[in-house]
């Protein structure tokens, strides 16, 4: 595509007050809206340019490390590149920024090209509650956590499985991820903070395995009982989908240049589990 410039945009985002990243019907405010809007805006285009995200987060949920892309003509890319991180930082709200503009490598997808993502949750057991700055940002759980608990239990979800019990279904989309860290850490401040990566992550994923975890922590449940709930492969009522403004995007992993392409071919294929055996 000679006529167009693919960018990347490397961005973050309060979450508060949106409805998630996604466009949605009814004027309802979200991210990429408000992104779309204002390049188109400050690029003084009739045209909506669509920007594809490397996750898309639900309503509450903070990025302080999302990537997206937009394909741009390539006069427009030209003529705007100079003050075009500028003049978005003048237009767009203060709950939203694009800290980068760059164009992408050849092969590059914001979503296919990713090799993982970084999340963090954060939670308190502060009997007091939470900090009321940090109240957009930190769950506050009744009960006294033992984070060495939700480690043991953690570390009974690594690895590839289909995480079928801890996510959303969606037609057609496989439940199958590689969980590649999961753990815990109790900070000065009192504040927990669970920092999870996978490859990839289905709808609701990261929000159940804390649900588990904290059930785990508050001593409801043993720390086997959540590896228990994975192999049996359906929901169970006990585990909760915690609420989303203690989740923050905080990075996306993207291989060398070189292998951009491969990995983003390779992302779109539907993922099946080894065979157990035969017969």
């Amino acid at each position: 595509m000679s006529g167009v410039v693919r960018v990347r945009l490397d961005l973050s985002y309060d979450g508060t007050e949106f409805s998630g990243w996604a466009k949605q019907a009814g004027g309802r405010r979200t991210v990429q809206g408000e992104i779309e809007d204002a390049l188109r805006t400050v690029t003084r285009s009739a045209t909506t340019y669509e920007l594809t995200v490397a996750g898309r987060t639900d309503a509450g949920v903070h990025a302080r490390g999302q990537v997206a892309h937009v394909d741009l003509p390539r006069e427009v890319w030209a003529e705007h590149r100079p003050k075009l991180l500028k003049r978005l930082a003048g237009r767009l709200p203060k709950d939203v920024r694009v800290w980068a503009l760059r164009e992408a490598p050849e092969g590059f997808d914001a979503r296919f090209s990713a090799i993982w993502r970084r999340y963090a949750y954060r939670v308190t057991d502060n009997p007091g509650g939470v900090d009321p700055l940090l109240r957009c940002h930190v769950l506050w759980h009744d009960w006294p956590l033992d984070v060495d608990a939700m480690n043991e239990a953690a570390r009974g979800l690594l690895g590839e499985h289909d995480f079928a019990a801890y996510c959303k279904r969606r037609e057609g989309a496989t439940t199958i991820r590689t969980l590649q860290r999961l753990s815990l850490v109790r900070g000065d401040d009192g504040i927990i903070t669970a920092t999870v990566r996978a490859d990839a992550f289905c709808h609701n994923m990261v929000r159940s395995l804390i649900g588990a975890l904290l059930f785990v922590g508050d001593g409801h449940r043993t720390p086997d009982w959540p590896a228990k709930v994975l192999a049996a492969g359906v929901r169970d009522s006990a585990v909760h989908v915690v609420r989303p403004h203690g989740l923050t995007l905080e990075e996306v992993g993207y291989p060398a240049d070189e292998l951009l392409a491969a990995r983003s071919v390779e992302a779109r294929n539907k993922r099946t589990l080894p065979s157990a055996g035969c017969c």
